[in-house]
């Protein structure tokens, strides 16, 4: 595997666009069209609330019903969550107005909106964004870039990645973009990611591998708590590659499963380090762990303690909020056997041995977590089950920002 400069431009046959349709305000960019030039095999993973934003419904439908998808139209500015059978509608003519244009069957287009619950999409404004949108359509990286910009809510830097792998002796590329900041907590964590790639596999396996990565990916990253209505992720694959069809979990499929995970690993990471008012990226690896389940659980209570996260924030060293947060995981554990220790560039400090203080120094450990991404270890020595969760500082902008989001 290659790691390239890319995003969702970077595979055979996709382009995209992006542009200020004038939903947020501004002139502000705020609508991205992905268009595949042949009919893909689409994959996607969905947000668990119950409250489901109106195009998660129509992508699902999409996804799990209609042979093939070749384009997605997303907003930011209006998620169209909480906006009952006018909102669902505003999909189905979303996509009529963008099958028409693009000249590919309705249920071909996938739609995803970002931004404030409750409120009804402009249409007049969406719709000529997306009539807009299309001339502008282009292979090149700076179209894929204003793609990604235009996804943003609250996010401060886009997000992108994209990388290359030989399958069946061709060259098979698979980039993404995706958008979070904000209301980020698995499962499925407001997050949206849209990945393309163009290697020939079967829709079921496409499936199978999404799902399998998401798990250890954005289903580890919390910033804040709160499961969006919106969350999605979408995945597109067209065969432009020329690769022999991926139909059973061999050597390909293997590969392509360890460069998906990669993509979507670096995308989580981007979101938690872009949390909003966040200063620092915050990861915590469990292990020693007798069972995955163990270690899941208690590196994601860690990463969601709030006292943690500010302590972080304070660059301050109080391993008892950690210890503390472990113990009401739910998770079974011998609190006497725990050794923790924390690790950034600035170097590696075991703060705890055997659930005891260690005689470390408070200056070189403010020293390690000053850097901007700082790792917290905890070694349960149970077994060799491992875990890593991804999150962020708790600072006083996370308060400012969502204190006057709507205005």
């Amino acid at each position: 595997m290659k790691i390239i400069d890319g995003g969702v431009t970077a595979a055979e046959g996709f382009q995209a666009a992006g542009l200020a349709a004038g939903i947020k305000k501004g002139n502000t960019k705020d609508m991205a069209l992905v268009y595949s030039e042949k009919p893909c095999v689409a994959a996607g993973t969905f947000t668990t609330n119950v409250v489901k934003a109106a195009p998660v419904k129509w992508d699902q439908h999409i996804v799990y019903e209609a042979p093939t998808a070749q384009a997605i139209v997303c907003n930011s500015g209006v998620a169209n969550a909480c906006t009952g059978e006018e909102g669902y509608g505003y999909c189905k003519e979303t996509a009529k107005i963008a099958a028409e244009v693009l000249q590919i069957p309705e249920d071909s287009v996938l739609v995803a909106s970002t931004g404030v619950i409750g409120k009804q999409l402009p249409m007049d404004l969406l719709g000529t964004g997306v009539k807009n949108l299309v001339p502008l359509l282009s292979h090149t990286r700076e179209a894929g870039k204003l793609a990604a910009q235009s996804i943003m809510t609250t996010d401060t830097v886009s997000k992108e990645v994209a990388v290359t792998m030989e399958i069946g002796g061709k060259t098979v590329t698979l980039g993404g973009m995706c958008k979070g900041s904000g209301m980020i907590h698995p499962n499925m964590c407001t997050m949206l990611g849209f990945l393309t790639t163009d290697v020939a596999i079967s829709k079921e396996l496409l499936q199978k591998a999404l799902s399998t990565v998401v798990k250890d990916t954005y289903n580890m990253v919390s910033v804040d708590g709160d499961t969006s209505t919106n969350d999605t992720v979408l995945l597109l694959a067209n065969g432009a590659a020329g690769n022999a069809e991926i139909t059973e979990e061999k050597e390909d499929y293997q590969t392509f499963l360890d460069a998906l995970l990669y993509v979507n690993t670096c995308l989580a990471k981007k979101i938690a380090g872009d949390g909003e008012g966040a200063t620092a990226l915050f990861e915590v690896k469990v292990v020693g762990a007798e069972s995955k389940e163990q270690a899941v659980t208690l590196s994601k209570s860690i990463i969601t303690s709030n006292l943690t996260k500010a302590a972080i924030f304070g660059h301050d060293a109080n391993w008892g909020r950690i210890l503390c947060a472990m113990g009401y995981s739910g998770a079974q554990f011998d609190p006497e056997k725990v050794d923790l220790y924390f690790e950034s560039k600035a170097g590696k400090l075991q703060i705890i041995k055997d659930g005891v203080a260690t005689d470390y120094s408070e200056e070189e450990a403010t020293k390690i977590l000053s850097e901007k991404e700082v790792t917290a270890i905890a070694d349960v020595k149970m077994g060799e089950a491992t875990a890593t969760a991804w999150g962020c500082d708790l600072t006083y902008d996370y308060v400012k920002i969502n204190a006057d989001y709507r205005s």
